[in-house]
């Protein structure tokens, strides 16, 4: 079992290099943990950590990252966010974008996939014929190694893709002969563009976005971590470009200058 000053150790690692607040979760890292230290022959946390912070691959650093970080999403979630940014958010776009046909679209927590690949049949669909004029790419970011590479890989179960409309399913998925899983069409996979990203890092982005998607990864921040990243995210956008969150998530408003839509959608 993590000692107290193991568990102190890990979590104070994780909120200085990611943003990371497990200050109450004690028993989940102990059980996220526990079988990946005794199986690769460390004797305690410690020791774990220890060789952790003298790897110079960062191998160590980004399993513990992996395994730390819950990637639990689907096609569909939170529907009512699709809803709003194909029927409010993208006619806005259209108009305000006829002259350049860029758009600049942030998905900042893709996990495996499931939500950037959402998007992206949004936008393909909205469009429809005039999609090839657009340039309408996604880009998705996540911290774990893990998850980006199931999601550039693009397979999912037949369970998974349950709820995406049948329409959307026959044109941007196939079948695997002989198994009951579907890859991502090789249209679809272009329009999405997967990245390791850090969201305590600067943000990299040239020229301001028009929507960000950061949606059910602030549970993992504290508030001050929170406030900060919320301010990032309103510097990086266009004047009159969105922010959606997850639908269980908040923001301070007293401290941010974002314009609140509905709950969960926000406006710069």
């Amino acid at each position: 079992m993590i000692s107290d000053q193991e568990f102190l150790r890990i979590s104070v690692y994780l909120k200085s290099r990611y943003g990371i607040d497990m200050g109450h979760k004690k028993v989940i890292m102990n059980g996220r943990l526990e079988n990946y230290i005794r199986k690769n022959g460390y004797h305690n946390f410690g020791e774990y950590m220890d060789a952790l912070e003298a790897d110079k691959s960062g191998g160590l650093e980004k399993t513990l990252v992996n395994l730390l970080t819950t990637n639990h999403t689907f096609f569909m979630r939170e529907f009512e966010h699709f809803e709003y940014f194909r029927s409010v958010v993208l006619p806005w776009l259209k108009e305000r974008e006829s002259a350049g046909k860029d758009l600049r679209v942030w998905c900042g927590a893709s996990s495996t996939g499931e939500e950037p690949y959402m998007i992206a049949m949004v936008l393909m669909d909205f469009f429809g014929v005039e999609h090839r004029l657009w340039d309408t790419k996604v880009l998705a970011t996540d911290i774990s190694t893990k998850v980006l590479k199931q999601a550039q890989a693009g397979i999912y179960t037949e369970e998974q893709l349950a709820s995406v409309p049948e329409r959307w399913k026959r044109h941007y998925f196939h079948r695997i002969p002989g198994e009951d899983r579907y890859a991502v069409t090789e249209e679809l996979k272009k329009e999405v563009l997967f990245r390791k990203f850090n969201l305590m890092n600067p943000f990299p982005f040239k020229r301001r976005l028009h929507v960000i998607f950061l949606r059910n990864v602030m549970i993992y921040f504290d508030d001050k971590t929170k406030r900060e990243l919320v301010r990032k995210i309103y510097d990086a956008l266009e004047p009159g470009g969105y922010l959606f969150i997850g639908t269980t998530e908040t923001i301070d408003r007293s401290s941010s200058p974002f314009k609140l839509i509905q709950p969960s959608i926000f406006r710069k």
